[in-house]
């Protein structure tokens, strides 16, 4: 009978166990080996991408946004006076004056109350009359008394000096003397009292005449606003320009204040772009313009800045300096550039996809031979509408994808095909 060996037994094992450590060796040196390869290079077809070229030399700072042509006299053309509307004369787009007549309106109740306040006025005026009448009868009567007593007193006055005059020559008694004296001196007193009674007559009229007279100013006044009422029913355009709305119809019944239509100068227009509120913090007041309106680009000018933020974006109203061009109506759609500032003598590149100013991006930058692109970070100044300043990590003459590269954000190096 065979006995196994134990020696052998034991070497079977120990041989086991050095194949099992080799082949765990092996595995750690191949797990290791494959975590230090480097992942393969991705590839981008060269005809997608977007490159520019960084350059040295003067850049134009602007900013650009969508925008109308609105007028810059407008009118709206209100009801004045309650009432109907009887004839509408014009459509809108016609040319018209100050004085064309829009409207026509109907309020038999302003009428009649002009007629009644004429009828309150012209009765008035006679009564005033009659009364200036009166008072002139008041105050020559009053004169011809003054002037009785006055014709009595020197009569009185001159009866008392001859008496005086015999009465020293012993012709007359001494109280016949004293009688004509004490008529003399009551006839001067009449005199005085007449006087007085003829000025406080004078100041009486006066005050009943202006009382009388106010009264007629008064209703002088209501038959001018009357008549002004009436007159307000005839609509008329206010300003040269033209028609563009018309909010009413022929029966409508109107209350003062409501629309009744708008009227534009169509050559004076100014244009309201609307630029994003994040590229409007540099904007200023006088800024030049350039308003592209497809059938011509006029120059102007910044004139005010919207200081509210609307949807995002900010109104810049912009006057314009040059002769419109032909088709250019309120309304119209255009284009607009504001020049900000001029730089000399930059790096600038055209403006990256995600590149804002002041940040700081990963581009790729193209290598010798234009095959690969490696990531460099680059640090962005100020911005242009197409093109970006750059502070730090290009120098003149290097090359740059510029169009969206967010598909490789994980990867250092591209290569182009």
């Amino acid at each position: 009978m065979d006995i196994p060996r134990k020696s052998a037994s034991r070497k079977r094992r120990v041989k086991r166990i050095l194949y099992a450590l080799t082949a765990i060796i092996v595995l750690a040196v191949i797990t290791v080996g494959v975590s230090r390869l480097k992942p393969a290079i991705p590839s981008v077809e060269d005809g997608t991408t977007w490159k520019g070229e960084v350059k040295r030399g003067p850049m134009t700072r602007q900013v650009r946004g969508l925008g109308t042509l609105v007028p810059e006299e407008i009118r709206y053309v209100p009801a004045i006076s309650q009432g109907r509307i009887e004839k509408r004369l014009v459509q809108p787009g016609a040319t018209v004056s100050k004085e064309t007549l829009l409207f026509e309106l109907s309020n038999p109740e302003v009428q009649q109350a002009a007629l009644d306040a004429e009828s309150q006025f012209r009765g008035a005026e006679a009564n005033l009359s009659t009364l200036k009448v009166q008072l002139e009868k008041l105050v020559l009567d009053q004169r011809a008394t003054l002037a009785q007593v006055t014709s009595d007193y020197k009569k009185a006055q001159m009866q008392f000096e001859v008496n005086t005059s015999l009465g020293k020559q012993g012709l007359k008694p001494d109280l016949e003397v004293r009688l004509s004296e004490i008529t003399a001196a009551d006839a001067d007193s009449r005199v005085k009292l007449e006087t007085q009674r003829l000025a406080a007559t004078a100041n009486e009229n006066k005050a009943r005449l202006a009382a009388e007279e106010e009264k007629v100013r008064q209703l002088k006044d209501a038959v001018a606003l009357r008549r002004q009422q009436v007159a307000q029913l005839q609509v008329r355009a206010g300003i040269n320009g033209v028609v563009q709305t018309i909010e009413v119809q022929v029966g409508q019944q109107v209350t003062p204040g409501f629309n009744l239509a708008r009227v534009a100068n169509p050559l004076k227009l100014k244009a309201e772009l609307k630029i994003s509120e994040t590229q409007t913090k540099d904007i200023q007041i006088g800024q030049p313009v350039s308003v592209d309106t497809r059938n011509g680009i006029i120059p102007g000018k910044v004139i005010r800045i919207d200081p509210s933020v609307q949807n995002g974006t900010r109104t810049v109203d912009a006057e314009l300096l040059g002769e419109l061009p032909k088709g250019a109506v309120a309304d119209l759609s255009v284009d607009g550039t504001i020049q900000l500032e001029k730089l000399e003598d930059i790096l600038y590149v055209g403006r990256p996809v995600h590149g804002q100013e002041n940040s700081t991006v990963g581009l790729f930058k193209l290598e010798e031979g234009g095959k690969t692109a490696v990531r460099v970070q680059v640090k962005l100044g100020r911005s242009a509408i197409n093109t970006i300043e750059v502070l730090d990590g290009l120098k003149e003459g290097d090359r740059v994808i510029l169009s969206d590269t967010s598909a490789w954000d994980n990867a250092d190096q591209i290569r182009l095909n």
